[in-house]
């Protein structure tokens, strides 16, 4: 049984005492959440901040990129190691948006990923397509090209540290949602894929969650799916109440 997995990604927003003032509210919500893993992956500057407050609660802590390089002339970037020295344990990679806004494909995907995991990180890896894809009749194909390149040259014992968030790009942020039919047929398509590239056992076994304007009205049609196994929440993740109805979803 897979146990769900719900994260915030806070994105470009919060100062350090706005997210410590969130994460406040967090805490007294989610204090009797049990049988679900919960991280919140706020900016970069927040992460310290946010580390001493979370300390010793259920709140784990996830950082919203990283670079594959442990340190050098990279001016702007964050290595695995700088994550992990304050606290981080999860890291999203290879975000819709760091693809549109920053160039990241599948090879630099792929680069963080193995050093992700050779670091002891806890990787979320998204996968999705544009909505020009979807009414093109390509999505599949491209997000079992973003499963493909991602994996590549991944091991299976490293495969199943990874969780996988199925992004369907035209829904993030702009209030429409795949049905939770839809979001499971594409889930399953990726197990199918995982299932080719290393073993049954493993495709039944890694997590995969939904990101796409997911928020506390749709949340508990979307767990009730056989192969959503948590979310990945933008905005809904900036309000304390919300994210935590999120979180308390009614299976």
């Amino acid at each position: 049984m897979r146990k769900p997995f719900l994260a915030g990604n806070w994105k470009m927003n919060k100062t350090a005492a706005e997210a410590q003032g969130l994460v406040k509210e967090l805490l007294a919500l989610l204090a009797d959440t049990q049988d679900r893993d919960v991280a919140i992956c706020p900016a970069f500057p927040c992460l310290a901040a946010v580390a001493q407050l979370i300390q010793g609660s259920k709140l784990r802590l996830g950082a919203q990129n990283m670079y594959f390089e442990d340190s050098g002339a990279y001016t702007g970037e964050v290595s695995a190691d700088m994550l992990l020295a304050v606290g981080a344990e999860y890291v999203i990679l290879g975000h819709s948006e760091r693809r549109a806004y920053f160039g990241e494909n599948n090879e630099i995907v792929n680069k963080k990923l193995k050093k992700a995991l050779a670091k002891g990180l806890g990787p979320i890896v998204c996968v999705g397509e544009v909505l020009e894809e979807r009414e093109a009749g390509k999505a599949e194909f491209v997000v079992e090209d973003h499963v493909r390149g991602a994996f590549a040259g991944i091991s299976e014992a490293e495969a199943a540290r990874v969780t996988i968030a199925y992004e369907p790009v035209w829904a993030i942020g702009t209030g429409k949602t795949a049905t939770p039919n839809d979001a499971d047929s594409m889930h399953a398509h990726i197990r199918k894929v995982l299932s080719a590239l290393y073993s049954p056992a493993l495709a039944e076994n890694l997590r995969i969650q939904y990101g796409g304007s997911v928020n506390d009205k749709n949340i508990d049609e979307l767990m009730r799916m056989p192969n959503i196994d948590g979310a990945l929440v933008g905005g809904a993740s900036l309000k304390a109440e919300s994210f935590a109805r999120i979180v308390k979803f009614i299976p």
